[in-house]
């Protein structure tokens, strides 16, 4: 249906990578994972990610289906990351202030994907995320990685804002009214069209990116 409709399909997904080993269950439990995304460039690619994602749930389910670093060193053939949200490793590194610890897990995750890992500066009108944008937009080209402009989306329209919170209550069992309960922080998380991504980014280079990864994904 997408071929059908002129768009191309990227078959992926956004994992959960453990601090350690995926065996271990102490920790936090999920507040200690990181975020990643993987997608699959090929058939070789699609294969490994349903090893990862079946081997999540197997072994390494612990609050959330997790990997780790072996895991991912084991099954990256055919896979592009993407270091992901603020819940990112290297992003919540940078947040933390560990610019050598934001260093480190970006180049592992480098030497796990050669030529196939990209940092992510995403436009949700959060501080955070403008501190990050900036020094990955700093630190990339420093590191040799390439940073990419994404657009993490959880709904289709800006004015679906709103309706998203209800379905979040609905899921966690609340109301609009608890207090402390889970809250997007931002409206932003919407599909943002070609120009106003174009206009988010002023940086040729971040946006060409994107397109390189379209470009080299290719499964279907």
């Amino acid at each position: 249906k997408a071929k059908k409709a002129g768009i191309k399909a990227i078959v992926g997904c956004e994992v959960y990578v453990a601090p350690g080993s995926r065996l271990d269950r102490g920790g936090k439990g999920k507040a200690d994972n990181h975020h990643l995304v993987l997608l699959a460039q090929n058939l070789s690619g699609y294969h490994n990610l349903l090893k990862l994602v079946s081997q999540a749930h197997l072994d390494g389910f612990y609050y959330k289906p997790r990997i780790d670093k072996e895991l991912l060193a084991d099954h990256h053939e055919g896979l592009i990351a993407l270091s992901a949200c603020l819940h990112g490793e290297v992003a919540s590194q940078l947040l933390a202030g560990a610019r050598a610890g934001a260093e480190t897990a970006a180049r592992q995750y480098g030497e796990i994907f050669p030529g196939r890992f990209y940092l992510e500066v995403q436009a949700n009108n959060l501080p955070e995320q403008l501190k990050v944008n900036a020094a990955l937009l700093e630190l990339g080209p420093r590191w040799g990685l390439p940073v990419v402009a994404t657009n993490d989306v959880h709904y289709l329209k800006s004015e679906d804002a709103r309706a998203h919170d209800v379905l979040l209550c609905i899921q966690t069992g609340k109301t609009v009214n608890t207090s402390g309960r889970m809250k997007f922080q931002t409206d932003q998380l919407y599909f943002k069209s070609p120009a106003e991504m174009a206009r988010l980014f002023p940086y040729p280079e971040v946006l060409a990116a994107s397109v390189e990864i379209a470009a080299r994904c290719d499964v279907a």
